[in-house]
């Protein structure tokens, strides 16, 4: 499957580790924002995204709204979502995951980690 991935992170430093991460892996289509209002109309008017990639702490629109705007969507209801952040305490992870996101990855992290998480994600959906 060819994955297109939405890469949505207010830091630039942040989305080129994660973009160069992904390459790393074989993977070479993506879509940048820089936050979450940024990240739903590139969902919009972009076509054929299907891996969301995202941040939690954001101005604007955080990784969490949205993730909860995403899901409220049936056009994109469906579209995996993994979140990097750095909040790794167990009550974010949970708020995270009843906010239907995939996967989950504190930073920092390896580009090996990323891999394993996108590979968990692709072996469920």
């Amino acid at each position: 499957m060819d994955l297109k991935f939405l890469v949505v992170d207010d830091s630039i430093t942040m989305r080129r580790i994660v973009i160069n991460s992904l390459r790393n892996l074989g993977y070479n289509n993506f879509v940048e924002a820089g936050e979450g209002r940024e990240a739903l109309e590139k969902l919009s008017t972009e076509a054929g995204i299907n891996f969301i990639v995202t941040d939690w702490n954001m101005p604007e629109v955080s990784g969490l709204e949205l993730v909860k705007a995403v899901r409220s969507d049936e056009k994109f209801s469906s579209i995996p979502i993994l979140m990097v952040t750095t909040r790794g305490v167990k009550e974010d992870i949970v708020v995270a995951l009843q906010a239907k996101v995939n996967n989950y990855i504190v930073k920092p992290f390896t580009p090996q980690i990323l891999k394993e998480k996108i590979d968990q994600i692709l072996q469920v959906s």
